[in-house]
């Protein structure tokens, strides 16, 4: 053996140590780079030893990098930590740090490009919200301006969102201890970001069981671990994608009217639920932010007039056709880098997907060496793969305009009837101002019923694109004077009830209520040579405007109205498209969904087979 081999045998363990310790450096420094790669993000703080400690005593639960031990107490929770006299040391301090109205002095004095971004979302803001309610009681033209819900005065629909729906927005204080639940409302940056463990709820309890005598030791995690708690309390509401994602819709039930625990539930506001099916997502036990990051939840700093327009995800941004949309590691975002390392992943080497409307990062998503494409579930580390587009849909041409979810979706609420009264000797509470009122908008409702979403149509500037819809205000408005407002609007809804299984041929081109007809039974009639379609409603006609009850539209007529959705983009099935689904809908009469002619149909489109029709086939004579 030679000298130089010598050498090399005797010091090759210095040669490994040498090497471990240069990548633990580099790591060091990663971990230091993704800190402060959000700039300002992170601000430079000097954990000293505060006064805080002297009485709450090796505190545990904090998140990683909330940990007193690196930040301290007071940039959090304010007060002075200098101070051993409690009064003093207590004076100015943040019982509930997080509420929008001292973030900019706790949470944002180290997040302030988040706490930027979420000031102006419209989970704070909630400016469509109000922008539609104004729209539909006749004071203002355009449900399409800008508006803030802490702004609202004190017309008439004003104080209707402050009876009936300002509630739910992050502005809305957080003011008692305790864990986000189903009742919860606002809270700031609490509303996703406050976790308690259990360990952390006993000694909460014990604490103000104990006239606040007995100090917690046991800190709840403020964390990046977003449940879908979290969503629950405002999106349970209006058109309820929480409850629908959960497979559950609401009902006019009362508590004492539930005798089968399972089909029923009764939620913590007492509210009655009957399941329907829950959605595939979540039947794989994948939560809201696994779909919904950070960047469409806190918004981007931008200001949207509704939230569809916030919502850049679409399904094939996963469920793609050819090749998903990616991106390499070195090119994420400041944001995407936090959450990439909050999360401990360690796919640095993989590609992860983007989505293709504005480019952000799905970092709980990569592609393996033999490109398949993984989520890896935020609420259990659970891999998942994800299957591209089937044929049927990627390759479907007469079908391109429509949306994922208008075929996928098991199914939407339908409510209706909705009746709203001012009772001005009525007791009400301000929803804003937290103080009983005297006069209150009441809302009744006739019926809560789920069906398979109606067909909408969304005018946009690459052409139109076929939506599912729901009744959104089929409303009648009743104030305390002899003026009454009724309005038929549709909203356009994404019922978060997806399927594996689609929608049949038949729920779409023979059911009225896809085409906006409302309820009831589509009957198809030959007489000679020629076919004719009628109509008979479940429900009865509205007296204000002649249409069933649950209708959107006359039947086989143009929509009429200057009002018929809660958006100016979005609009009915008019007579010429009501009239190619009905068309459809009469070769169903003879020939099957799975036949070859239907078959070819949904492949090139039906005009083709109307080029060479059989002596047999009787189309409508509209």
């Amino acid at each position: 053996m030679s000298a130089s081999q010598k050498y090399l045998k005797r010091s090759w363990p210095v040669w490994i140590l040498l090497i471990f310790l240069s990548v633990w450096q580099v790591m060091k420094h990663f971990t230091k780079d993704v800190e402060n790669s959000a700039g300002s993000s992170y601000g430079k703080i000097e954990a000293s030893k505060e006064s805080c400690v002297d009485c709450h005593i090796n505190v545990q639960g904090f998140s990683k990098y909330h940990d007193p031990k690196l930040i301290g107490c007071v940039v959090c929770h304010l007060g002075n930590g200098k101070e051993t006299d409690k009064t003093k040391a207590h004076k100015e301090m943040v019982l509930i740090p997080g509420n929008l109205s001292n973030a900019e002095q706790t949470c944002g004095t180290c997040h302030p490009d988040e706490l930027f971004k979420i000031s102006h979302s419209l989970m704070t803001t909630n400016s469509g919200i109000v922008a539609v309610d104004k729209y539909v009681f006749g004071e203002t033209d355009s449900p399409d301006l800008h508006y803030d819900i802490r702004n609202l005065g004190h017309n008439a629909a004003d104080e209707h969102l402050r009876n009936l729906c300002a509630n739910c927005h992050l502005g809305a204080e957080k003011t008692e201890l305790g864990k986000i639940d189903q009742l919860s409302r606002g809270g700031g940056c609490n509303a996703c970001h406050l976790n308690y463990s259990d360990e952390a709820e006993q000694y909460l309890q014990a604490y103000l069981s104990s006239s606040k005598q007995e100090l917690p030791s046991i800190h709840p995690s403020t964390d990046i671990f977003v449940k879908d708690e979290h969503c629950f309390g405002c999106h349970s509401r209006s058109s309820r994608i929480s409850s629908n994602y959960m497979g559950w819709h609401e009902t006019l039930l009362e508590e004492d009217e539930v005798l089968d625990t399972l089909r029923y539930k009764v939620f913590q506001d007492k509210r009655v639920y009957e399941f329907k099916g829950e959605d595939v997502h979540h039947s794989q036990g994948m939560l809201c932010i696994d779909c919904h990051s950070s960047h469409e939840v806190m918004g981007d700093g931008k200001r949207y007039l509704h939230e569809e327009e916030a919502v850049s995800l679409q399904c094939d941004d996963c469920h793609y056709q050819e090749k998903p949309a990616t991106i390499d590691y070195e090119d994420l975002d400041k944001e995407s880098l936090l959450v990439f390392m909050h999360r401990e992943y360690s796919h640095q080497d993989r590609r992860m997907l983007r989505v293709q409307a504005d480019g952000h990062p799905l970092v709980n998503t990569y592609v393996d060496e033999n490109e398949n494409v993984y989520l890896l579930g935020k609420k259990d580390g659970k891999k998942h793969l994800i299957k591209p587009q089937a044929e049927s849909c990627s390759g479907n041409l007469s079908h391109a305009q429509l949306s994922c979810s208008t075929c996928h979706s098991q199914w939407a609420p339908r409510c209706i009837g909705c009746h709203n009264t001012y009772e001005k000797d009525q007791k009400g509470y301000d929803l804003l101002d937290k103080k009983i009122k005297s006069g209150t908008w009441v809302e009744h409702v006739f019926e809560f019923e789920t069906g398979l979403p109606s067909l909408g149509v969304r005018e946009v500037r690459e052409g139109r694109k076929y939506e599912p819809a729901i009744p959104g205000m089929i409303l009648t408005i009743e104030g305390d004077s002899d003026e009454r407002i009724f309005e038929r609007l549709y909203a356009a809804n994404a019922p978060h009830t997806t399927g594996k299984e689609v929608r049949s041929c038949a729920s779409c081109h023979q059911n009225p209520s896809a085409l906006g007809y409302g309820k009831g039974k589509l009957n198809y009639t030959i007489e000679g040579s020629s076919g004719s379609w009628s109509f008979e409603p479940d429900y009865a006609e509205n007296p204000y405007d002649g249409y069933p009850e649950d209708a959107w539209i006359g039947f086989l007529s143009e929509p009429s109205g200057k009002k018929v959705s809660t958006r100016t983009d979005f609009r009915p099935l008019n007579l010429k498209e009501q009239k190619s689904i009905l068309r459809v809908g009469a070769c169903l009469e003879c020939h099957k969904e799975s036949s070859e002619v239907m078959s070819r149909a949904l492949k090139d489109g039906i005009n083709p087979l109307l080029l060479d029709l059989s002596d047999n086939c009787i189309l409508p004579d509209f």
